[in-house]
């Protein structure tokens, strides 16, 4: 995957692989950079400067025991030296999880990200998808999971990264192309 110079950050932990190939595929639509936070839950140093100077930044990670990685949350709480700046405040914000299980309590995770963008006064972009919930409706439906806060995707945990849903990755796609168009929006507006 080409990373692309945006100023839309996917800053994300991935434990396993499934969290990475979401990311690379709302990166995909966002026109947006990658950042991976580490097995420490540390990103590179250049990684912050990129942060500061995005336009939208969106937050992904794998759920686990009902929550984000505690790597996501050590960046998380790193992240307090731009909240006492007030350094990405007005920014635009997303996010979007990953678990083995169809539930997973994915919802904690994405409330997280959600909480944690108002506490930096950022803009949180919804995935405005209706979701794929009829009897035809298959795994590589878009929005299978039924969220409207932002995407999450399942993946069995016996199954490698390439066995994602098509349709999980492809609804990252859009919310990614929605979070930067939203974002240009924006700064469109701020430049008038």
């Amino acid at each position: 995957m080409t990373q692309h110079s945006g100023r839309n950050i996917i800053v994300y932990h991935s434990g396993y692989g499934h969290t990475k190939r979401m990311a690379e595929a709302v990166a995909e639509g966002a026109g947006g950079t990658l950042i991976a936070i580490d097995a420490e839950g540390n990103v590179p140093k250049d990684g912050w400067n990129a942060l500061a100077s995005a336009d939208a930044i969106i937050f992904g990670s794998p759920t686990y025991m009902g929550g984000p990685s505690w790597q996501f949350k050590r960046f998380a709480d790193a992240s307090s030296k731009p909240w006492f700046a007030e350094a990405w405040k007005d920014k635009v914000f997303g996010g979007f999880t990953n678990s083995a299980s169809i539930n997973g309590d994915k919802l904690n995770t994405l409330q997280y990200f959600v909480l944690l963008a108002g506490q930096h006064g950022g803009l949180w972009v919804s995935l405005a998808m209706k979701p794929a919930n009829v009897k035809a409706s298959k795994r590589d439906d878009l929005n299978r999971m039924g969220s409207y806060i932002a995407p999450m995707a399942q993946c069995d945990a016996d199954a490698a990264p390439e066995e994602m849903s098509a349709g999980d990755l492809e609804t990252g796609r859009l919310y990614g192309a929605r979070v930067a168009a939203f974002a240009a929006r924006l700064a469109g507006a701020n430049r008038t």
